[in-house]
């Protein structure tokens, strides 16, 4: 049967949305989104990533059953940084047919041809701030919060669609039985007394001094991170919504400010793995979501560390040592085993040998930013 390519109005989100669910019926390790999420994810008017971006929906449908998805995406703040025509693709599901898979990716490619776009890029979802990669390597188990799944056989299908790697990205699992060496234990006091670190929760409950706390969390992130790979910072108003989010399962033994002598120097970012909550919430339905949430998140034995955010005056001094450190004692408070440590790009030596030699981390789990010219 052919195959016919539909594209969706900005508005009409549900049923692009929903079409996720028909390539994962069968499938133990998908957690399902929350619809109510991936509506304000996607919505044109309320996210305010699309005040400089836009996003083009498109369908595959054969013999009128939806076969697979794909979404175009512009980013003039990328291009700006960058100095670049790139254009992006993101929430990419397929069938095994490859045929549908070149449909879908020449869709999507044709949009971004007309905007001027010399290469395509993904997945993103839908940019490098938010859920990106796929996994090509690790398909044992859930993803954790905020972390991509999809079936092996995507690989094979967007390299046969003419798409080349064009950077890894690594998730490494910590586990507190072999984290907590006597060397790191000293490396800890020893940073600790030498910078004269203190550790600050950020506020969560009181308004005023969380959005104060919320820009200097945006201040250190777009500093930290503005040297690496695919990085475009963010407007106050996307921090400001993403801030929003996270807040409602933050956890604030997770997420605090490391000071030196009173002065910023960095910070952490980790959440509690609300997927091992999620996985049981098949239907994406918010409210039979929080029951699980509630009902089962004393379950939960993992963190992912997802920001470790350090000011370029305190760059190789172990700070981000420190908070790892921190983070797996109070962690282990809380009777938590585990953190991921996700994404670290390929290419960033410096803490890939920090997890693997100095905290014992296993590369557990690797995802791909794939690329082609147009």
């Amino acid at each position: 049967m052919p195959i016919s390519i539909r594209a969706l109005d900005a508005d009409n989100t549900l049923p692009f949305i929903k079409a996720q669910w028909l390539f994962y019926r069968n499938d133990p390790h998908w957690v399902a989104p929350l619809v109510m999420d991936r509506k304000k994810l996607l919505n044109q008017k309320v996210n305010p990533f699309y005040k400089h971006s836009a996003l083009q929906m498109f369908l595959a449908e054969r013999d009128g059953e939806v076969v697979g998805r794909i979404a175009a995406i512009t980013n003039d703040n990328h291009n700006a940084t960058f100095a670049d025509n790139v254009g992006f693709f993101g929430f990419f599901e397929c069938i095994n047919d490859q045929a549908v898979a070149n449909a879908l990716v020449d869709a999507a490619a044709s949009w971004l041809r007309q905007r001027g776009k010399t290469h395509i890029r993904g997945p993103v979802n839908p940019s490098m701030n938010d859920e990106c990669g796929l996994l090509v390597d690790g398909f044992d188990g859930p993803p954790v919060i905020l972390m991509t799944y999809n079936p092996p056989y995507y690989k094979t299908l967007l390299e046969g669609a003419g798409f080349a790697k064009a950077k890894d990205l690594y998730a490494y699992i910590l586990d507190q039985q072999t984290f907590r060496t006597d060397k790191l234990n000293r490396m800890q006091d020893m940073l600790m007394q030498r910078y004269g670190l203190t550790i600050r929760n950020v506020e969560l409950k009181k308004k005023e001094q969380f959005r104060a706390d919320v820009a200097l969390l945006k201040d250190i992130y777009n500093s930290a991170w503005e040297d690496n790979w695919g990085f475009v910072k963010m407007t106050d108003e996307e921090f400001d919504f993403l801030a929003a989010d996270l807040k409602q399962i933050a956890n604030p033994d997770y997420v605090f400010f490391v000071e030196s002598y009173g002065k910023p120097a960095g910070f952490c970012l980790a959440l509690p793995d609300v997927n091992q909550c999620f996985i049981h919430n098949r239907s994406g339905n918010l409210i039979t979501g929080a029951w699980h949430l509630l009902t089962k998140k004393k379950r939960i034995n993992t963190v992912r560390i997802i920001v470790l955010g350090v000011l370029p005056d305190f760059h190789n001094k172990g700070i981000d040592a420190v908070m790892y450190h921190v983070v797996a004692s109070r962690a282990l408070a809380n009777g938590v085993r585990y953190g991921e440590a996700s994404w670290i790009l390929e290419d960033n030596e410096m803490m890939n040998r920090a997890l693997h030699t100095t905290m014992k981390g296993t590369a557990y789990r690797t995802y791909r930013i794939f690329e082609q010219p147009l």
